[in-house]
């Protein structure tokens, strides 16, 4: 690919475009490929702005994707966003599109005024460990972060 990398803040009208690199997100964790759901999923979020969406397009294609969900800090009262998406197509890893979208929120967040970026991955993601990491993002060592789960299934 030798197209110049577009970043796009998503629109409802660009769920078509998301959809399917949300699709291959979940596939890539597990999850079973759903394209209707993957787009209603995606096309929610956007239309009831519970989310905010950027994508890199290279030429045509979208190659990248990552989702932001807003939520608050009561002591620091302040608004904090949890990356809780980022995907790069295989075709477009390496390129330097996952650090152009990180770099594209962490500025978006800034001037919103929020106190700070939040977001959790795998032990084993050593590669996005790793890019984060070069970004500035440090590893909490100060609280510890627990969950309770709601359902009796695996969808997590």
């Amino acid at each position: 690919m030798t197209d110049e990398i577009e970043i796009v803040h998503a629109l409802p009208a660009h769920a078509d475009e998301v959809a399917p690199l949300f699709d291959a997100y979940r596939c890539w964790y597990g999850k079973d490929s759903d394209p209707a759901g993957a787009r209603h999923f995606i096309s929610q979020r956007l239309m009831l702005n519970e989310a905010e969406i950027f994508f890199a397009r290279q030429g045509d294609q979208a190659v990248a994707f990552t989702q932001l969900y807003p939520i608050f800090t009561s002591v620091g009262m302040r608004r904090v966003w949890i990356l809780n998406d980022l995907f790069v197509d295989e075709s477009a890893r390496r390129s330097g599109v996952g650090t152009m979208l990180v770099e594209t929120v962490t500025e978006f967040a800034k001037q919103l005024g929020a106190v700070r970026l939040q977001l959790e991955t795998w032990p084993t993601n050593t590669a996005a460990i790793a890019a984060y990491e070069a970004l500035g993002w440090k590893r909490d060592a100060e609280f510890l972060n627990y969950s309770l789960d709601l359902t009796d299934t695996t969808d997590g």
